[in-house]
This record gives structure tokens, sequence and C-alpha cells, in this order.
């Protein structure tokens, strides 16, 4: 799977799982995880989402350094293999 493949399904979770209007064409890799609009407890949500479209496990706790969608998108690409 290329990153831009993660990146496409990853931003498809996150639009379900925010709660809040974001302008998703607007949204880079550089785009803070918390800016749209997914809080500790939606974070829990797309954790679980993740897992499941990817068919990885992993601890809610390993996203700690995780702080924008870049860092995320890197995150799932190196459990992916």
């Amino acid at each position: 799977m290329t990153r831009d493949e993660i990146n496409e399904k990853l931003r498809e979770l996150m639009k379900r799982t925010s709660q809040e209007l974001v302008d998703w064409n607007a949204v880079t890799e550089e785009t803070a995880v918390e800016s749209l609009g997914i809080d500790s407890l939606a974070m829990l949500d797309l954790v679980y989402d993740l897992q499941q479209a990817f068919g990885i496990e992993f601890e809610p706790e390993a996203l700690i350094q995780v702080k924008t969608v870049g860092d995320l998108t890197t995150f799932l690409a190196q459990r992916i293999g």
C-alpha cells in the first residue's frame, strides 16, 4: 500500500471521527490531528477504525508521539509493511 493510499484511507476515517466541520481539501500532512476535531475520546474510536481498516493491532498509547496527519500516515506505513 502506497503512502498516498494510506493517506486517503486515513482521511476517510478521520472524516467519520471528526467532531467539527473541517475543510478536508485544506488538510495536509502538516495539519495537526487535534485541529481536526479529534479529541481523546474520538481518538479511541479512530484507533479502533484504523485497526479494522488496515488489519493491524497496536496500543492507543503508541499514538502519543503522533501530532500531525503525516506522523499518523508514517506510523501506519511502518506497521503495514
